[in-house]
């Protein structure tokens, strides 16, 4: 009798004694090239206010260390928490602030800043002359402004904030105070989980529903973890004024969410209910969104959403009721919400499928319709009493549709402005352009009777960008602007004037570091440099970069950003060692699959993100080659995963083997992600690889069986699809030297750190060449310093051992 392969497999881990050869480590550090390329001195983040008059840099280090990831922490309700600190355990840290007027050149220091500063939720206020942000000590978060006009900063708040759900404070209106989520003085102490007993068992109920949900991380467990979250969440809110003093402005509550109208009268307050779940995170749960006066009075409970564990099948699911609750940007005191008309399945067959509407202070009457979507909503931007734009999407056809509306007169048919596959770059209309009006608030930004729309300009030809100039009365386009930059990238970030026609811009090649510039679009002239960050990555500048072209066998286009060592003679072409890396995506047509968005003069970031360190180990790099999956008409993408993973793996090396650069006997391959996810099965289903590098993948589909990645169908669905898409169920057959990598503490779903011991274990079994690393402490991305170089030592002496130096066979 022939023993299926997940069973022969499950029967093999449990009679086989594991005889595992632990290797005792310490961690290293990579070669020189690689290290002098890591220890670099970050660049800072830029913000700048609305009318782009002000600039602020943020500034951070490369990486956390161990010591700063080896604080308490609390998985509870799919968020991490530090319980000391009360805010997320994850969260990115800024130890320094720049500023400067736009037109400046030097850069001034904001005195009285916090020492040894650990910043972050920065926040301008809405005069925009004070800057608001949180600074995290061992005893709390505390609360800071900057006043960007004395250019000093000062603490307004004791260590007592609660940031464990998000940015924890907003302004009120006239900048003068700012209305603050606080821990509760009275709190109770959290349970110690691992030394309480237990009351009884935990017991899950079905009440006969459909509830299908994706596998997620770090969800509650137990009547006594629902005790600690519910203690870790709840706030009270206190009005807290520029010199510190402070009022109470409400009792506690699980606060998740406040936001102030736009004329400051009001208040949309946000907050988590009973009964939790075990299935779903936090924001699944039951919640109430209530109206408030701007003084704290109650006005009335708005909705309710409920417990969103049993929601119908299908990634455009949703549920009853109202939804995308919001204030209309450009009134001060309006309502608007989504509703849905299919009751939120996309098995209900309609001509709408949501609704949007509004309702004005004081809030009282009937409500009102504004505009109804073909497919489910995904967004709107208001303009004024004439105009605003809805858009629409619907991913089983990945359509989406844009369009233009009069809020005034719902009688009016809405024009659509775009109808077409989200997919394809090439058809992008670009993004409409939005500017601070007297509420505060953005809105669409409107000449007159003109919009504007900032566009990427991906074409067959290269990457243009462009800014269009919409007439919103007879729906008719002009081009403003086109970038004709020669051997350099360009981004447009949005205009200063758009009647003069001045914008901000952001220009870059492969060894000059993205800047800001000031261009006139009307103007023949030089851009005006707003900031001279210097390229980090000086050693690299002798690297040869290349985006090639190729097809699939099918004849699907595919292309990939190629590096070749520094000094390298493409005339003498000797053979190079190879590695690449990629990440598959899903398309439904094989056009939308075969388009080129990669920018050859874009900037050479470097990372552990990519493989890009190893051209200056003398290996040919194909960074982010296409791996497109596509599935037209009824077929879906995954129908044939395996068979199109090897096709796109295959054309990728036949195109850099016929350039005469490489041994394609020395090839690897490596991704991150679903990115290792497909490495495993490159290296199971094919003979075109010397080894692999896979790193926080999942390899057993049985493990995520109600859908992955763009996956819609569960397991029961279609079992052929998970079974052959597992490389766990074909461990037998996997006999390529495969490095695995994961981060003991990942938080991503689908991608347990299980997923990765057990392969391991599975293909040590049958005698696979293998090696497991656990990152300790890291969750999905890696952040300390000591793992990644660590990661990247284990990279490099795989890659010289198994693929450079590949013994022939």
């Amino acid at each position: 009798m022939r023993i299926p392969n997940l069973l022969y497999i499950l029967l093999l881990l449990m009679t086989t004694t594991m005889i595992q050869s632990q290797e005792k480590i310490t961690f290293q550090t990579p070669p020189r090239e690689i290290l002098e390329l890591v220890d670099i001195e970050r660049a800072p983040t830029v913000d700048m206010d609305s009318r782009k008059e002000q600039m602020l840099f943020y500034y951070r280090n490369n990486f956390k260390s161990l010591a700063e990831l080896n604080q308490p922490e609390l998985r509870l309700g799919g968020l991490r928490i530090n319980p000391d600190a009360s805010i997320s355990s994850t969260i990115t840290y800024y130890n320094d602030i720049r500023y400067k007027k736009t037109f400046e050149k030097e850069l001034h220091v904001i005195a009285g800043l916090p020492a040894d500063a650990r910043m972050t939720y920065f926040s301008f206020s809405p005069d925009e002359t004070k800057l608001a942000f949180t600074h995290t000590t061992d005893q709390g978060v505390e609360l800071w402004v900057a006043d960007l006009t004395e250019l000093t900063a000062h603490r307004i708040t004791e260590p007592t904030l609660n940031a464990n759900v998000g940015m924890p404070y907003c302004w009120f209106p006239g900048s003068s105070s700012l209305l603050v989520r606080m821990v509760p003085a009275d709190r109770a102490p959290l349970i110690d989980t691992e030394k309480a007993l237990p009351e009884g068992p935990i017991v899950s109920v079905s009440d006969g529903q459909i509830s299908q949900n994706r596998t997620y991380q770090d969800l509650l467990k137990n009547p006594l973890d629902e005790i600690n979250f519910e203690r870790l969440i709840s706030s009270e809110l206190y009005r807290v004024n520029l010199n510190g003093t402070m009022e109470q402005w409400k009792e506690a509550g699980m606060y998740i969410d406040q936001e102030f109208s736009p004329g400051g009268d009001y208040l949309l307050l946000t907050t988590l209910e009973h009964p939790f779940s075990y299935l779903v995170p936090w924001y699944s749960f039951p919640n109430r969104t209530d109206l408030y006066h701007a003084d704290g009075r109650f006005l009335m409970n708005f909705s309710r959403q409920p417990l969103l564990d049993n929601l119908p099948v299908g990634f455009m699911a949703t549920w009853q009721g109202k939804r995308n609750i919001h204030w209309r940007a450009d009134k001060p005191a309006t309502l608007a919400w989504v509703e849905a008309l299919d009751k939120g399945d996309p098995e209900v067959e309609v001509p709408y499928r949501d609704e949007l509407f509004e309702l004005e202070a004081p809030f009282t009457g009937n409500p009102r319709s504004l505009v109804k979507t073909i497919q489910r909503f995904a967004g709107v931007i208001w303009g004024n009493d004439h105009y605003a734009v809805v858009n629409d999407r619907w991913w089983n056809s990945r359509n989406s549709k844009t369009y233009l509306f009069n809020p005034s007169n719902n009688n009016s048919e809405p024009q659509i402005l775009t109808d077409r596959n989200y997919q394809d770059a090439y058809s992008h209309p670009g993004t409409f352009q939005t500017e601070r009006n007297d509420l505060g608030s953005y809105t669409l930004k409107i000449d007159g009777t003109t919009a504007y729309l900032f566009g990427e300009g991906f074409t067959p030809e290269g990457q243009f960008p462009f800014i269009d100039a919409l007439d919103l009365k007879t729906l008719r386009k002009k081009r403003i602007y086109q970038s004709e930059v020669k051997g350099k990238a360009e981004t447009l970030i949005a205009f200063i004037d758009s009647r003069k026609g001045s914008v901000i811009t952001c220009l870059e090649s492969p060894t000059e570091y993205p800047n800001y510039y000031i261009r006139e679009i009307r103007r023949k002239k030089e851009p005006v440099a707003l900031t001279a960050f210097e390229n980090p990555f000086k050693s690299m500048e002798g690297v040869y970069k290349e985006v090639i072209s190729y097809q699939r066998a099918d004849g699907v286009s595919l292309t990939g950003t190629l590096y070749l060592p520094a000094g390298y003679d493409r005339e003498k072409k000797e053979k190079l060692p190879m590695i690449m890396w990629a990440y598959p995506t899903e398309y439904k047509d094989k056009n939308s699959a075969g388009q080129n968005t990669t920018n050859p003069y874009s900037f050479t970031y470097l990372s552990y993100g990519n493989p890009i360190y190893w051209v200056t180990r003398g290996y040919a790099v194909l960074d982010d080659a296409a791996f497109p999956i596509v599935g037209e008409g009824d077929e879906e993408p995954n129908d044939s995963f395996v068979e199109q993973l090897v096709a796109n793996a295959k054309a990728a090396i036949d195109a850099v083997d016929a350039l005469g650069y490489i041994d394609r006997d020395r090839v690897a391959v490596g991704g991150h992600s679903y990115g290792a996810f497909m490495t495993a099965n490159l290296l199971t289903h094919s003979d075109l690889f010397a080894a692999g590098i896979a790193r926080s993948g999942a390899y057993n589909r049985t493990l995520t069986p109600f859908g992955f990645q763009s996956e819609e169908r569960n397991y029961w669905d279609a079992p052929q699809v998970y079974q052959s898409m597992s490389p766990f169920m074909h461990a037998n057959k996997m006999k390529t030297p495969l490095l695995i990598v994961h981060g003991e503490a990942d938080n991503n779903s689908g991608t347990h750190t299980m997923q990765s011991e057990r392969y391991f274990q599975a293909l040590k079994s049958f005698g696979a060449p293998v090696r497991l690393v656990i990152l300790p402490m890291e969750s999905h991305g890696y952040v300390a310093r000591e793992n990644i170089l660590h990661l990247l030592w284990e990279q490099d002496q795989w890659l010289e051992r198994y693929v450079k130096n590949r013994k022939k066979e």
